[in-house]
């Protein structure tokens, strides 16, 4: 390093000379000087640092909100609640080979109210996999879905306009659905109240008796479900007494995983299949869903963690390394710093400092950088000014990375400041 920047180095620490003096503005001048002398390498260091916390931010929020947009899909299910459904046969059984295909009847639906006491609501259900909803010229896909009132208290819905179905429906068979929010988009774009107007679903004329937000479909898309009288949709498909499902929530204090067995036990006998074939008579409750999907984001917000503060702690590193070049370069200016006065501790605090500047800047800028990329999934997943989901991290969780990344850069800063402490005036003439 020449004379002229030697002097003019010398010029700015003199406030760091004495013993005693504070932290001032010369000493941010000082410190924006050295981290600029090499712009190119300063902003390379900075940018390990800078993916780190964005990498961290983005998947957190990211992570959040991919998990409401997944809830959203199971929101109003009851979390006592559990589905009943034939699959072929896995164990041979009084004569039956494995392998044999039954299906219920709605006579199971009385055996379960009978036989298991420990369940509240008893709905069955029959599910058309693909249809297409009609109003004047607009088209909607639909799957019709047919089942009682009492589907309610298992998928609580959420009207949006109109009504759910009522037992008036079911005893007079009446021509009325409840269609779910895609299919109000798509049919009625103009918005305002549906109810009391037709549409046509495969072939018969509905009257649309409510419009329900909180619909979920069994075989395809949230939403896109038209749900009639089931006793309706029996004669319409010709699906005489077969159900396709049965969904069932337990009584307050009833722990539906241990309800399952039993619940198997009476499909199983009415049809001749092993009690224990538990693929032949599936028998699912939303218990282990909702589980499941807990177990799913605690692992991913550790892997997110895991991958964010370990990009991070890299960049520090890079950080390290840098200022430990940065320290070599100025050993003849720190010898003089020791030699007018300049105690260890101001030599400590002046590297650690430009350590923590560096990381902050570069970590403050990845931290904006996600909030944006996070807002404007936000702006994305907004409808009729209504978010679908939140993507934003809350204020506390960046405030914690803030002070992650100022220990980051204390740590950084630690090896360098200890080289720079160790150099001698005597050592620095004879580097000079």
């Amino acid at each position: 390093m020449g004379n002229n920047n030697n002097n003019k180095s010398n010029r700015k620490s003199l406030p760091l000379g004495g013993v005693g003096v504070g932290f001032d503005l010369d000493s941010y001048r000082e410190i924006l000087d050295t981290l600029t002398r090499n712009k190119s390498r300063s902003l390379l260091t900075g940018f390990g640092v800078f993916w780190g916390v964005f990498m961290l931010v983005a998947l957190m929020g990211g992570g959040q909100g991919v998990k409401q947009l997944l809830n959203e899909n199971f929101e109003g299910f009851a979390t006592n609640s559990a589905m009943v459904w034939a699959q072929p046969t896995t164990k041979a059984y009084k004569g039956f080979s494995k392998g044999r295909y039954w299906s219920m009847v709605y006579k199971d639906v009385d055996r379960l109210r009978q036989q298991v006491p420990e369940l509240d609501a008893v709905a069955p259900v029959i599910q058309s996999f693909s249809g297409t909803a009609v109003y004047g010229d607009r088209k909607s896909s639909v799957s019709p879905m047919g089942t009682t009132p009492a589907y309610r208290s298992i998928n609580e819905p959420k009207m949006q306009y109109g009504r759910y179905l009522n037992e008036m429906d079911m005893a007079q068979r009446r021509k009325v659905c409840v269609i779910g929010k895609k299919v109000y988009k798509e049919l009625f774009p103009g918005g305002g109240d549906p109810c009391g107007r037709t549409i046509r679903i495969d072939g018969i004329y509905y009257r649309v008796v409510g419009v329900d937000y909180n619909m979920s479909s069994m075989v395809g898309e949230a939403g896109t479900s038209a749900v009639i009288p089931i006793t309706l949709m029996q004669q319409a498909y010709q699906r005489g007494n077969a159900v396709d499902m049965i969904a069932v929530t337990g009584r307050p204090g009833v722990i539906m995983s241990e309800l399952a067995p039993k619940m198997r036990q009476v499909i199983a006998r009415a049809h001749t299949i092993d009690p224990d074939d538990e693929k032949g008579v599936m028998v699912f409750n939303t218990e282990i869903l909702f589980q499941l999907l807990d177990n799913l984001f605690r692992g991913v917000n550790f892997l997110i963690w895991l991958v964010g503060l370990g990009t991070l702690f890299a960049g520090a590193i890079g950080v390290s390394n840098i200022m430990m070049v940065t320290v070599r370069e100025r050993t003849t200016e720190i010898g003089i710093r020791r030699a007018i006065g300049a105690t260890p501790r101001i030599i400590l605090t002046q590297i650690i400092s430009e350590s923590i500047m560096l990381t902050l800047v570069a970590g403050m800028s990845g931290i904006l950088f996600a909030v944006l990329i996070l807002q404007m999934l936000e702006l994305y997943n907004t409808e009729d000014g209504i978010l679908m989901a939140h993507f934003q991290v809350h204020f506390w969780t960046a405030i914690f990375c803030a002070a992650v990344i100022a220990l980051m850069g204390v740590l950084a800063g630690l090896a360098p400041a200890g080289r720079a402490m160790a150099i001698k005036p005597v050592d620095a003439m004879r580097d000079e």
